[in-house]
């Protein structure tokens, strides 16, 4: 394993959360190239009409991770990572109250282009949701809409 793949992530990505991890209240609880976990606890926010967990924040926490991961991997090869596909299945209802974990490790990690893989679990280790992500791979430099890809953290 390389430095960036041993170091950990999850302090600084936990002290600067962005709208979205500050808004699901998900907290980091390892990140670096090669596994990012976190955890958050269910509350009325990420609840549909029928009381449980909207699909929309699974997909959202498979593709945070995801990213993540696959960000911190691309740093050391000067790379950023915009997300390209997004497979998501829901295997579990969970209700408020339920403390979930997810965790996502890669399948590929290629010049071009990454796949991850996640699965959400609650407190018992049942699975709740599964899913995987394609990310492209942009040189330093390199515009993606609306402009530069940026390859640091805030």
């Amino acid at each position: 394993m390389t430095e960036t793949e041993l170091a950990d992530a999850a302090a600084v990505l936990n002290e600067h959360r962005d709208g979205w991890c500050s808004a699901i209240g998900l907290t980091f609880v390892r990140a670096n190239g090669a596994e990012v976990i976190a955890e958050w606890t269910i509350g009325p926010q990420h609840l549909q009409s029928y009381g449980i967990v909207h699909g929309g924040v699974h997909c959202g926490v498979v593709e945070t991770l995801a990213s993540v991961g696959a960000a911190l991997h691309g740093l050391e090869r000067g790379q950023s990572v915009v997300g390209l596909e997004n497979h998501t299945s829901f295997i579990r209802a969970v209700r408020e109250g339920e403390r979930l974990r997810a965790r996502a490790t890669p399948l590929t990690r290629g010049r071009s282009t990454q796949v991850w893989e996640a699965s959400i679990t609650a407190a018992d280790g049942k699975l709740v949701a599964k899913g995987s992500v394609r990310l492209l791979c942009l040189e330093q430099g390199r515009e993606i809409a609306g402009g530069p890809a940026r390859t640091t953290l805030k």
